[in-house]
């Protein structure tokens, strides 16, 4: 199918006081060296959902050509399976742990030192900083306090009360939602307009607009594709049509799994919907670079916070998607909960490549991009993966860490562990339950087999590991 662009002429007509013709430029007139930094992470996509990963439901082309023109980490992972810790590992460079416990729900960043605190270093670089779409890691002031100097529809909220004008009011029942609103949008929007098209034209203006005589750095933080599963009528409907004209073949479309049950199937119409607007809009900002003549110094990154939501709890709910042939989704550590994709591109400096074996975090990414921009080092958990991107390293024997103890049996069927990652070899710990299951995920990426029973010695070995780290914080 084709996506509609945003041409620069179609920007004229959405920015207040945009003079298109002054922007073509190659370079930054005051940092000429130093490369523009565009980060798009999506919320609750699951690694499967992109057709370039193996979906055969989900159309996603934008993204797909977006993976041809970068390094493809195929064995990139969140740092937690759900929202908040893993924002917080991403945005920190750290492990999502704080005195033995995780950041959740009204955590607030200001208790990040300056000195770790890597968007005030690359700010520090020159950069000109802004943040779109999901925070929710405190207020809109937080986000000035840890150096973003402009925000857009970011916030406390987690996700919307709805995807479609007006977006703070709910479509269900009295209109009424206990969920934070989320600022800006409803301003600047009219009755039609759908969220996902309304963030990304405001990406763009910034884009446009922002002083062509400094890099910029814009996160640009999807609320889609969490929940509600709300999607234009057009695009339902063409999906319920390709999908009832699927052949699922003996697939079964649940299994039962810890407290609930997994999704098997990708037969959700509205949330495939919602899959291929946010692949459209990905496709709209990838052709504005290139409109604009900086997509050859603009660093694009694109991810995930953590594996798509396919599991329910003791209440069972709609769910959006299957992570399979992955194991389990959203708030567990298997690997559909916590794989994602992750692709890096700067064009004519890293080489298009898939990369299959080394194993980085998001906590990672941070740490990273202010490699490149000041070369400089804050001593985090998570460390410059641009070794890698220069094929100057490879990291496939690195050791990994998990500790997920805000489970939610109810919701998503999953209870309290911890795990570790060493090489090929994947140990879960259910601590409070006594029980360790262990896999060679090169081998049995779906984690069917466990080999804690036949390899006692690796799993008494990997789980001393595990708990020595747990000790440490």
């Amino acid at each position: 199918m084709k996506f509609q662009v945003l041409t620069i002429s179609l920007l004229a007509s959405l920015c207040f006081g945009c003079k298109t013709h002054q922007v073509s430029h190659t370079t930054n007139n005051a940092s000429e060296n130093l490369p523009n930094i565009l980060i798009i992470h999506v919320d609750d996509l699951g690694y499967h959902d992109l057709s370039v990963n193996g979906s055969r439901i989900y159309q996603t082309p934008n993204i797909d050509a977006l993976s041809k023109e970068s390094v493809v980490f195929n064995n990139a992972y969140a740092n937690y399976p759900r929202c908040v810790p893993s924002r917080y590992a991403m945005m920190t460079g750290n492990y999502p742990i704080q005195n033995g416990d995780v950041p959740d729900d009204g955590f607030e960043m200001n208790q990040v030192p300056d000195t770790k605190n890597f968007v005030k270093n690359i700010k520090a670089a020159g950069y000109q900083t802004a943040y779109f779409g999901k925070w929710h890691l405190g207020d809109e002031n937080s986000l000035k306090d840890f150096g973003y100097d402009f925000s857009f529809a970011a916030g406390h909220a987690g996700s919307p009360i709805s995807f479609l004008y007006p977006f703070n009011v709910a479509k269900r029942g009295n209109g009424e939602s206990e969920k934070s609103p989320i600022p800006d949008v409803d301003a600047v929007s009219k009755e039609g307009d759908y969220l996902m098209d309304v963030m990304t034209d405001n990406v763009a203006k910034y884009i446009v607009n922002v002083d062509k005589s400094k890099p910029f750095m814009a996160m640009f933080s999807f609320y889609a594709v969490h929940q509600p599963l709300e999607a234009k009528e057009k695009d339902i409907k063409r999906n319920e049509e390709e999908i009832n004209n699927f052949d699922f073949g003996n697939q079964p479309e649940y299994i039962n799994e810890g407290t609930g049950r997994t999704k098997m199937r990708q037969n959700h119409p509205k949330y495939a919907a919602m899959v291929e607007t946010m692949d459209e809009n990905v496709g709209k900002l990838m052709q504005l670079l290139k409109d604009l003549h900086i997509d050859d110094n603009t660093i694009v990154v694109f991810s995930s916070d953590h594996g798509g939501l396919s599991n329910d709890g003791t209440n069972k709910r709609d769910l959006a998607t299957s992570n399979f042939p992955l194991r389990a989704g959203k708030g567990w550590l298997y690997d559909g909960g916590i794989k994602v994709p992750l692709f890096v591109k700067w064009k004519n400096h890293f080489q298009p490549k898939a990369e299959n074996q080394s194993l980085v975090m998001l906590m990672d990414v941070f740490p990273t991009l202010l490699d490149i921009t000041t070369k400089k080092s804050l001593n985090t958990d998570g460390k410059s993966f641009l070794p890698v991107l220069n094929n100057n390293e490879k990291w496939d024997e690195r050791t990994l860490f998990w500790h997920s103890s805000k489970a939610r049996p109810t919701n998503t069927g999953d209870t309290k562990s911890s795990a570790i990652r060493k090489g090929n070899y994947k140990l879960i710990n259910w601590y409070n339950e006594g029980r360790t299951e262990l896999y060679n995920i090169a081998e049995d990426p779906s984690e069917t087999n466990n080999l804690s029973k036949k390899m006692p010695e690796l799993t008494s070995e990997l789980l001393n590991k595990l708990n020595n780290w747990k000790s440490t914080f």
